[in-house]
């Protein structure tokens, strides 16, 4: 027994001595192959980028958050007949769209009177019944259609004047009218000087594909933007939130109910904005009304640019005019080919405003449309239609 025990303290005196021994001795990490830190490194990146990309480039038939239509809380205290009106556009934009089973595309032309292109168009909608609808509001004098496709298509008009509340009047018109039909999901408001760019099937892809509508909306500083502006807008419209843009849109349903079920802005325009008011200034409603009323209510639904092509160049009250000299097949395809949207400031910086023409997230051609062409041209555009319209 007892030489057992002394066995036991020898060995139990040798492995503490080699415990002892040990503790100097760095213990071996285990290390992840260089293969494999760059599998892990290689997965974070593509989570990284996935995440991104679905945050600024969501699938097309992805409903953005309620709260992102939601007009911003002002810091004051709405009046009644604000929040009714927020009540009822925020129904309006949170609410999904009809899935219609025949979407079409309500193409409204606003004209004095005749449509000298009608022989165009009749071309451009050729073999594409059922997936569009045409609606015309002529403010002058009852045209005489040259196209089967027109007759009849008529709405009841009043008349128009230049810069005038009746523009908008006539727009909104249009808009009722065509929101009759429960198909229509997209309406573009086209003048009597207009000519297609492209194709319908590119035209029809490129309206219902998009997530915006292409409202023209920008912030003008001088003379000819914030200086038509009147304080008796307010408090509804501010003078940080008055905007400019073309009267030529181009907008989803949602936006055309907007529009349809305001009166709180639009009686603001139809009394403040207007030729001839206080100080010698002259505001012109058609090119404020829609661009400020949307940078209000839904800033992030607008593409902030228009699809129709408009030539300014010349830097008169007028958009450049084009004769049938001037229609070549250079200068349409050049139309087709531009992809950023210019604004010029009128304040005396003359500021170049340059925007890309986004399309969901990408760069794409900005214009489906082009004005002003004479109604010479028409023989010209004929002969180079399918041609131009090809890009």
């Amino acid at each position: 027994m007892c030489k057992a025990n002394k066995r036991n303290e020898v060995v139990t005196g040798v492995e503490i001595r080699l415990h002892s021994d040990m503790k100097g001795v760095p213990v071996p990490r285990t290390r992840a192959s260089p293969r494999r830190r760059i599998w892990i490194s290689v997965v974070v990146i593509f989570i990284i980028i996935t995440v991104l990309w679905a945050y600024f480039y969501p699938p097309q038939d992805y409903t953005y958050p309620v709260r992102d239509w939601f007009p911003s809380e002002p810091t004051r205290e709405l009046t009644d007949a604000e929040t009714a009106a927020r009540v009822v556009f925020r129904q309006i934009l949170s609410t999904p769209p009809f899935i219609s089973r025949n979407p079409k595309i309500a193409f409204m032309f606003l004209t004095p009177g005749k449509l000298p292109f009608e022989k165009l168009w009749e071309l451009f909608f050729k073999g594409h019944e059922g997936r569009y609808t045409i609606y015309v509001h002529p403010s002058r004098e009852k045209p005489e259609h040259v196209s089967p496709i027109f007759v009849g298509r008529d709405i009841h008009s009043e008349k128009v004047g230049w810069g005038m509340i009746s523009m908008v009047d006539a727009e909104r018109r249009l808009l009722a009218k065509a929101l009759e039909d429960i198909d229509n999901q997209h309406f573009v408001l086209l003048s009597d000087s207009c000519v297609p760019l492209h194709n319908f099937d590119y035209v029809y892809d490129f309206l219902m594909g998009s997530r915006h509508s292409f409202l023209d909306c920008f912030h003008d500083p001088g003379p000819h933007g914030v200086y038509r502006y009147s304080k008796h807008m307010l408090p509804e419209v501010r003078e940080s939130e008055f905007r400019k843009g073309s009267q030529w849109f181009s907008m989803k349903r949602q936006h055309a109910m907007v529009v349809i079920a305001d009166s709180l802005y639009y009686s603001k325009f139809r009394l403040y904005c207007r030729p001839g008011m206080e100080e010698g200034r002259n505001c012109y409603a058609d090119e404020h009304y829609l661009p400020t009323l949307f940078h209000m209510m839904d800033p992030a639904g607008i593409a902030n640019w228009s699809v129709t092509y408009v030539d300014w160049s010349e830097g008169k009250w007028h958009p450049r005019s084009f004769r049938a000299k001037d229609v070549t097949y250079e200068r349409l395809k050049n139309m087709t080919s531009i992809d950023v949207s210019y604004h010029i400031t009128s304040d005396d910086k003359r500021d170049l405003l340059q925007r890309p023409c986004l399309w969901n997230g990408l760069k794409r051609p900005c214009y489906l449309f082009a004005r002003k062409f004479y109604p010479e041209a028409l023989d010209n555009l004929v002969n180079l239609f399918s041609n131009y319209t090809i890009f």
